[in-house]
């Protein structure tokens, strides 16, 4: 990565600046973007690098963090977008105000990330751009439409990208992380009972670290995977060969744990599952 220009979409925090100081470290230009603007430029001077506002959802905001760059720079090698949010919504309960942002975000953003940045790598010679997906994508969960049905898209619009902007030398892939600590993962990691039910889903036994996810992307964004296109990489320890945790894994893991279960509603049995066994002994 050495001398190659490198620009973050959310690199501020979480994924993002995980791979800020792993790719400075290797001798990357940095180049921090986010709709925070000044906390943007704040991040990219602890790199000697260029902070810029982006928010992914203002194709006008695109435009210039495009031209600024370039401009600085002459060129982007690689780029990779982790902005995004989650908002836990059943069907039932989705309205407008809850769907239309997320997918501006999560999925109409990423397209609009894509096509400033690819255009970029095409007329300077070739890079690689990152797309940030979910574990979600690929393991159902209760009340993720929104989020993970925009994550299951991106995989989707990265092969077409691959497809389109192959002979200019650009790649375009995914990273789909399992649950991870970041500032918007926060609240789960703050529930032990939550965390270890997420952990003995994993093959891996272990909950994951925003460097595995920072490694994978310094994996993508180099030569060394210049033969890896259109591909969707899974950061997970093995998850998605398992399940996310239903009612009946809290449950269980309640009975097995209950010092760590006191007081979540989660560690009860479901009241659909005690309906069903009710319903058996009456008959």
């Amino acid at each position: 990565m050495k001398g190659k220009v490198a620009v973050i979409v959310g690199g501020a925090s979480g994924f993002g600046y995980a791979c800020a100081k792993i790719f400075a470290a290797e001798g990357a230009e940095i180049v921090i973007a986010g709709r925070r603007g000044a906390l943007a430029t704040e991040t990219a001077n602890e790199f000697n690098g260029l902070g810029v506002s982006w928010d992914v959802t203002d194709f006008e905001q695109g435009k210039r963090a495009q031209e600024e760059v370039m401009a600085k720079y002459g060129r982007i090698d690689a780029a990779i977008n982790f902005a995004g949010y989650d908002d836990v919504r059943t069907i039932r309960e989705i309205t407008p105000d809850h769907l239309e942002p997320m997918v501006n975000v999560q999925f109409n953003g990423a397209i609009y990330f894509l096509r400033f940045m690819c255009n970029a790598m095409a007329d300077s010679g070739g890079g690689s751009a990152i797309l940030c997906s979910s574990l979600t994508a690929h393991n159902p969960n209760v009340g993720r439409v929104g989020y993970a049905g925009s994550k299951a898209g991106l995989e989707y619009v990265a092969k077409l990208a691959a497809v389109e902007y192959g002979h200019d030398q650009v790649r375009v892939n995914c990273i789909a992380p399992h649950v991870i600590e970041t500032e918007m993962t926060s609240d789960i990691f703050k529930i032990p009972f939550a965390v270890e039910t997420v952990r003995l889903q994993t093959p891996a036994k272990r909950m994951g670290h925003v460097d595995d996810v920072a490694n994978c992307a310094l994996y993508l964004a180099s030569d060394e995977s210049n033969y890896v296109n259109g591909e969707t990489i899974r950061v997970d320890g093995g998850a998605h060969t398992q399940k996310l945790p239903s009612d009946i894994d809290y449950a269980l893991l309640g009975l097995a744990r209950p010092e760590l279960a006191a007081g979540n509603p989660r560690a009860m049995v479901p009241k659909w599952y005690e309906d069903e066994i009710g319903n058996e002994e009456r008959g």
